[in-house]
């Protein structure tokens, strides 16, 4: 699986759609069902604990995450259980990852593996 991870509106779509060959047909956005790449895939910690994401995001080609973690610290107690939650996800999903990409301003950096 490659992890591709950056904030909202840093061309993590466009570079997976491109470089991974994959359309936006193959992204299922923040849900998991038949097509090989989950986009938003942060957004399964609002149901799910981070291990149990991690393993139903296991078998994916690819997962978009956005970085929530970077941002104001929200005043409200869940919003910061969810972004801890989120960051966990990544971890692991990173941890297991074949390569793992962080977009910037529509530029890829492979932080972890080979592409």
């Amino acid at each position: 699986m490659i992890l591709i991870v950056g904030g909202m509106g840093s061309g993590k779509r466009a570079f997976a759609c491109t470089r991974l060959g994959l359309g936006p047909e193959d992204l299922s956005n923040g849900c998991v069902d038949e097509r090989p790449a989950v986009e938003h895939a942060e957004q399964l910690v609002h149901t799910l604990s981070p291990e149990e994401a991690a393993r139903v995001l296991s078998g994916k080609r690819a997962v978009l995450m956005d970085e929530v973690g970077c941002g104001v610290v929200p005043l409200d107690a869940g919003e910061r259980a969810w972004r801890e939650d989120a960051g966990r996800l990544g971890c692991l999903l990173a941890e297991h990852a074949e390569a793992v990409v962080r977009m910037v301003c529509g530029l890829p950096q492979v932080i972890k593996g080979v592409l």
